[in-house]
């Protein structure tokens, strides 16, 4: 005579108990790929600024001589990003045009257009020496 084993309902899993901690490691899998997809983004985003200002210093280091800086419009092109510069009067309350100075500030803007579109603008004073004649 053989005798039966009890069965136990309780060992193991339920279909529904497992289906729960699936949805549990898609849950932290998802928040985790987000975080890596956000990361991604931001390392994306930086390299392009990084390379956008990189560009606007070599535009700057290449730009003439201080007494050969004359106001109006400098453009074109490196490595696919568009630039312009634009040398400007430098318009201040305090400074006066009539002012004796050796020395008179020029305004430089220079704007950087990445191939994606994405720009920079960089303003920064110049000071050219004035001709005494």
């Amino acid at each position: 005579m053989s005798q039966a084993t009890p069965v136990n309902d309780r060992a193991g899993f339920t279909l529904i108990e497992a289906l729960v901690a699936l949805s549990i490691v898609a849950i932290a899998l998802a928040s985790i790929g987000g975080l890596i997809a956000t990361s991604a983004r931001g390392a994306g985003s930086i390299e392009a600024r990084l390379t956008r200002l990189e560009t606007a210093r070599a535009i700057m280091s290449a730009l003439p001589d201080r007494d050969q800086l004359n106001p109006g419009i400098l453009s074109g092109e490196i490595a696919d990003h568009h630039w312009r510069v634009d040398v400007l009067p430098f318009a201040s309350e305090d400074a006066s045009p009539q002012s004796r100075s050796k020395w008179v500030p020029r305004t430089v803007v220079i704007t950087i257009r990445a191939p994606d579109g994405a720009a920079m603008k960089v303003n920064t004073v110049r000071l050219q020496q004035v001709n005494s004649r």
